[in-house]
């Protein structure tokens, strides 16, 4: 099998010997390339040239959720269907490795790798459903490339607090759960659209050419599997039903006062694959092919954890088997 090995040589969790060594145990059973990301944006470059290549089987990233989603982005930058493009495989690198982990992949290089091997001789491998993002049509948005998100994207608060921490990396600061929840606390300190939210979500309606609408949300998070995310190894589930085999599932707040925030965020600390956050102020919806998030002014934008600044509104598509992982 012609395997391409993107690897991140900035990986959260993995070393320059770490990753020799697992170079070399992959290429014992593939006939493998490897090429090291050098600017953001790179992955995708890779895994896109692979595929209008013709050559390549598999593409394997090695990495964080940033790196994985950009080879994602590269395999889908042409035809979506499934077999016209590469397979996937994932080996953890990052700080959380959500992706990965949402697969049933061990959270260990090493043993992500055994288990990557073992699939491989087995021909182990799913189809997965994603996310499509897009700028809305008739918007100041609409030429915003579409991007594909393989677990999640947010809408407001949660990107905000991923900007932050994005920030903080670039300073020297080391991506740890302790720094994801003093940005938590800060955004929640300047966040000005807390009451009412900026954000009015449309969708289908339930007769043809008619639109539902719910207005003042203050926070979404987009969900395409579940856990949402991990704080230490606690899963967290806004939307427990969430799958890789559905749509998209969607959870928002109406409101993030400071006695919602303390309720929903107990919520989700103590949430479980089978009840998530839930209240007068919580909204949530399973299933959702098509819909739209607009805001009243521009408001930060992330997917799969990674900032991709200030929108005013996003169209959203979950698209079924539009991948194949090896697992």
């Amino acid at each position: 099998m012609r395997a391409l090995l993107v690897v991140n040589p900035a990986a959260t969790t993995t070393s320059a010997r770490t990753r020799e060594v697992l170079t070399h145990a992959l290429a014992s059973d593939l006939k493998l390339e490897v090429a090291q990301t050098q600017y953001r944006g790179h992955a995708r470059d890779l895994a896109q040239e692979a595929t209008e290549g013709g050559e390549t089987d598999l593409v394997v990233a090695l990495g964080g959720d940033g790196t994985v989603n950009e080879v994602v982005n590269g395999l889908l930058a042409g035809d979506p269907d499934p077999d016209s493009h590469p397979r996937l495989a994932v080996v953890p690198g990052g700080s959380t490795n959500v992706f990965a982990r949402a697969l049933g992949l061990p959270n260990d290089v090493v043993e992500a790798t055994g288990a990557l091997l073992d699939a491989l001789r087995d021909g182990s491998e799913r189809t997965i459903g994603l996310g499509l993002a897009a700028g809305t049509p008739g918007s100041v948005d609409e030429g915003v490339p579409d991007r594909w998100f393989t677990f999640c994207a947010g809408f407001g608060f949660d990107a905000g607090v991923v900007g932050r921490v994005e920030q903080q990396r670039e300073r020297g600061k080391r991506s740890t759960h302790a720094l994801y929840v003093r940005q938590v606390v800060r955004q929640f300190l300047v966040e000005a659209n807390r009451r009412p939210g900026a954000l009015t979500l449309e969708r289908p309606g339930g007769t043809e050419g008619t639109t539902d609408s719910v207005e003042d949300l203050a926070l979404a998070i987009i969900c395409n599997t579940a856990p949402w995310t991990y704080l230490g190894n606690r899963p967290i589930y806004p939307s427990p039903d969430a799958s890789f085999d559905t749509a998209l599932d969607l959870f928002a707040l109406s409101k993030l006062s400071p006695p919602a925030v303390a309720r929903y965020a107990t919520q989700l600390l103590t949430s479980t694959p089978q009840r998530g956050p839930h209240g007068k102020h919580a909204l949530s919806l399973h299933d959702l092919t098509n819909f739209t998030l607009h805001s009243q002014v521009p408001l930060p934008f992330q997917m799969d954890g990674d900032h991709l600044g200030l929108r005013t509104s996003v169209t959203f598509t979950g698209v079924r088997r539009a991948l194949r992982v090896i697992v």
